[in-house]
């Protein structure tokens, strides 16, 4: 076809969200608990665990609030941070800062990925309000247990997927979900970020990827002062300290500390077909690339996704690609080469996006195209969104029923890769019952003396 460019564990669960979203007055039924001051003018009582990085933009995203307890393992981060907020209570382990429980009525989670669960869990049982970085969690069964655990606590929840706020991709959801470019049955979505293992040390230079290294490194280095580098590894095994892991992101490409591109940038990037056609689990996950290793993530590979129907809607397929891999439409010059994009594959016509922008890929002589009225209300702002739910109980668009799914599904990625086999999913019984070897990627043991349930 020729298009031409147009601007723009056995446990058993609950199975779907397919109707969860359909609308927003759907999502206010199950709208959250409403915080202390219920007055819109009273500020909130917040709670910030993790106040490096991502933890410092965030705490001045919702800084028009009373910030009244911070914790990091980092010593020099915390200082930072309470230079900002002094009479802010300060904490070391965040595990002790629910000693305190009733100096806050909500929190915002910043830590490393492989802690994210367990500064969440807490907060989600004692009725607080949450918002969360991506990935929501690091496992599989993680997101399983926040999800569940959000939908009983009845409160304000939102991942850190800031891009979910913007206009365009609420554009391009009302273009899909109104059908203007047909049936969808295929979607692509490709990031170039090339961090992780990579084939060679030169192939990670000519990546620009942060750290070039491609075996756990044998030597320590001098734990940084101030660090809690044993609180910092939380649950994960232990290890020497090395400055591959520390500070961020250069974490995130270790399987024990995070899981890589596939659910730091899926988060973002699958976000947007998994909101324009009502996606939760996959029934199978094929991925491919280089061999897996046991410590790092790889720097490139793809993913295949099928889906079953929905709502209406017909099966489909989802293919994601990082680094290197690229659709083969995008190899063949057929759509622009946006070095990262969605491509939505309708019946009649291609939509592309990224962020920022989208444009429609009509098919040759198809000229019955109408962009529809907008339905989709624009956001406050991804974090005051977040704090507005809290004060009223009006719904989220980023809450943890919905990062749930998302999460588990860019999980379930990584999970088909380091298994190297195509795994036939039972969201029930969360597993993959031709593979039980997923296993143990899909629920992992913690260290003595970290336990989430």
């Amino acid at each position: 076809m020729k298009f031409n460019g147009a601007s723009s564990s056995k446990t058993q669960y609950p199975l779907s969200r397919r109707n969860f979203l359909g609308t927003w007055a759907a999502a206010a039924l199950a709208g959250p608990v409403i915080a202390r001051g219920q007055n819109l003018n009273d500020r909130l009582d917040i709670a910030i665990i993790g106040t490096g990085g991502r933890g410092m933009g965030n705490l001045q995203s919702v800084a028009s609030e009373n910030i009244t307890a911070l914790s990091d393992v980092n010593g020099k981060s915390l200082a930072a941070a309470a230079e900002k907020c002094p009479k802010a209570r300060q904490v070391t382990d965040f595990r002790k800062l629910f000693d305190y429980a009733n100096e806050f009525d909500a929190v915002v989670v910043s830590t490393c990925e492989h802690t994210h669960a367990f500064a969440t869990l807490p907060a989600l049982q004692l009725g607080k309000h949450v918002y969360c970085e991506k990935p929501l969690t690091h496992s599989v069964w993680e997101a399983r247990v926040i999800r569940e655990a959000a939908a009983q606590a009845k409160v304000a929840t939102q991942m850190g997927t800031q891009i979910h706020a913007g206009g365009n991709y609420r554009r391009v959801v009302e273009l899909i979900q109104s059908g203007q470019i047909g049936t969808v049955k295929e979607v692509h979505v490709w990031v170039s970020r090339a961090w992780g293992r990579h084939e060679s040390e030169e192939a990670c230079h000519q990546a620009h990827d942060i750290v070039c290294v491609q075996e756990r490194p044998a030597e320590e280095d001098p734990i940084p002062e101030g660090l809690d580098w044993d609180l910092w590894l939380g649950p994960a095994p232990a290890r020497p300290f090395n400055n591959v892991y520390f500070p961020g992101p250069k974490w995130y490409r270790w399987w024990d500390f995070g899981n890589g591109t596939m659910s730091d940038l899926g988060s973002h990037w699958i976000d947007l077909p998994f909101w324009a056609l009502n996606l939760d689990y996959p029934l199978t996950i094929e991925a491919s690339g280089p061999a897996p290793h046991p410590e790092i993530a790889p720097a490139s590979m793809q993913v295949k996704y099928t889906y079953g129907a929905r709502g209406g809607r017909p099966p489909v397929e989802l293919t994601w690609y990082q680094g290197i891999n690229k659709p083969d439409l995008f190899k063949k010059g057929v759509i622009p080469p946006w070095s990262d994009g969605v491509l939505f594959v309708g019946e009649n016509s291609m939509l592309l996006s990224d962020y920022g922008k989208h444009i429609l890929l009509l098919q040759e002589g198809y000229k019955e195209f109408k962009r529809p009225e907008p339905f989709i209300p624009e956001s406050l702002g991804h974090h005051q969104e977040w704090i507005h739910a809290c004060k009223t109980g009006a719904p989220t668009t980023c809450n943890f029923e919905y990062a749930g799914w998302l999460t588990e599904n860019n999980h379930l990625g990584n999970v088909a890769f380091r298994t190297g086999k195509k795994l036939e999913w039972d969201p029930k019984s969360l597993r993959a019952p031709n593979a039980p070897e997923a296993d143990r990627f899909i629920r992992r043991d913690y260290r003595p003396g970290w336990k989430l349930v």
